[in-house]
């Protein structure tokens, strides 16, 4: 394999990129002007050359007919899972969804009605509680503790909270936007829990890939056998090698009944991907795609040094150990700053385009949340714009 160059400035403006392309509008920050994007979760990295072989071998043949024969995408994604997490499944267990949101949205078709309770634990991924809301079901956050700097569930608080109308529970694993991986520990705990409670347990793994040295991601699935009964496991190739434009992703659901089930709302909403989608993960779930995963890991973690020492040496901001992904969710808090100064600070005078905490829900109204996974000198561009907007601080 040729070794990546993730130092490479690839310019995306001008290309239907969302993270580039709309954050003036969303922002106030342009690009033109200099400005930088580090919100939306893509990466500013070309994918493996396999991928872009996949693609140019698609568009050699010309004929884009209905896709069939997926052996090649099915047998990938085991082979991933086995050689990367030590997660032996059968390829009859993969549904196919148009991208892990989409995931969520069927899970919720297939196993909830409206009015249900859907549990999710706070701050949390954005698009979980949009689509909860959009679907008609009772977004109920149970707040996460911080202790030591980092994010910790908080079971005794938690069960007083149940109601009763809980029938679904989302966990971020690892959790984004605060990059822990959950200990084997706290993922038995979260099994327990919806076991005794009946709640069907939808796992959203994307980040699964991207975990920083000294950290080990565990499958709950893989971990707690007897939860398969009620769990929907949403894993995909898209945000670890940055093809989040192919809108893909895997419903893995060991359990027959419940699988059943999630196929029949697929069906109902008439939900199918596309063949160049597959074709780039089967390029992607790869030896030579798994060498680029650990090149990637590596880069991203000096980046995660580079950004935390850089951030954490600007009194009252805190950025939260990255365990996992690529994105640093930085806390204002101890600036003694409301939201609106801050912000202003990061985008007015920073030009920095990061997401705004609360959007996550509960627990991130003093933060914001900012996406590494770019070229190295731009990390250390934002760094020092961010020393220079909170200067008076130092």
């Amino acid at each position: 394999m040729t070794k990546p160059d993730f130092d490479e400035v690839i310019d995306r403006v001008g290309t239907r990129c969302s993270k580039w392309d709309d954050m003036q509008a969303g922002y106030g920050v342009a690009p033109q002007d200099g400005g930088l994007a580090m919100w939306v979760a893509d990466m500013d990295f070309r994918p493996p050359a396999a991928v872009q072989k996949a693609v140019e071998k698609a568009a050699a043949h010309g004929v884009y007919g209905y896709p069939g024969a997926n052996e090649p995408y099915l047998n990938a994604i085991k082979w991933w899972m086995a050689n990367r997490h030590g997660w032996q499944i059968d390829t009859s267990w993969i549904l196919t969804c148009a991208g892990l949101v989409n995931g969520v949205g069927m899970a919720l078709d297939a196993c909830t009605q409206p009015g249900d309770g859907v549990i999710v634990m706070s701050p949390v991924y954005h698009a979980f509680g949009r689509v909860i809301r959009a679907a008609g079901r009772e977004l109920i956050e149970f707040p996460l503790k911080t202790v030591d700097g980092r994010y910790q569930m908080d079971w005794s608080r938690w069960e007083g909270m149940l109601t009763g109308r809980e029938k679904l529970m989302i966990l971020c694993s690892p959790h984004n936007p605060g990059g822990r991986v959950w200990s084997e520990a706290e993922l038995r705990e979260v099994a327990d829990f919806c076991q005794r409670h009946d709640l069907i347990l939808v796992s959203d793994d994307i980040h699964c890939d991207l975990v920083m040295p000294g950290h080990r991601h565990r499958i709950i699935a893989d971990l707690v056998p007897g939860i398969a009964d009620r769990l929907v496991m949403l894993t995909a190739a898209t945000k670890t090698f940055n093809i989040a434009g192919a809108h893909i992703g895997n419903a893995i659901i060991p359990d027959q009944a419940l699988r059943n089930r999630f196929k029949g709302a697929l069906m109902a909403r008439g939900v199918s991907v596309g063949m160049l989608g597959m074709d780039m993960v089967a390029a992607a779930y790869s030896p030579e795609g798994a060498a680029w995963v650990d090149a990637l890991v590596l880069y991203l973690d000096e980046n995660r040094r580079i950004f935390d020492d850089g951030v954490n040496a600007i009194p009252g901001l805190r950025s939260m150990p990255l365990e996992a992904t690529y994105l640093s969710w930085v806390d204002f808090s101890g600036t003694g700053m409301a939201p609106a100064e801050f912000i202003g600070r990061v985008e007015k005078t920073a030009r920095i385009a990061a997401n705004h905490g609360a959007t996550f829900g509960t627990g991130g109204e003093t933060h914001l949340r900012f996406n590494i996974a770019t070229p190295r000198s731009r990390v250390e561009e934002a760094v020092r714009r961010l020393q220079d907007a909170f200067a008076d601080l130092q």
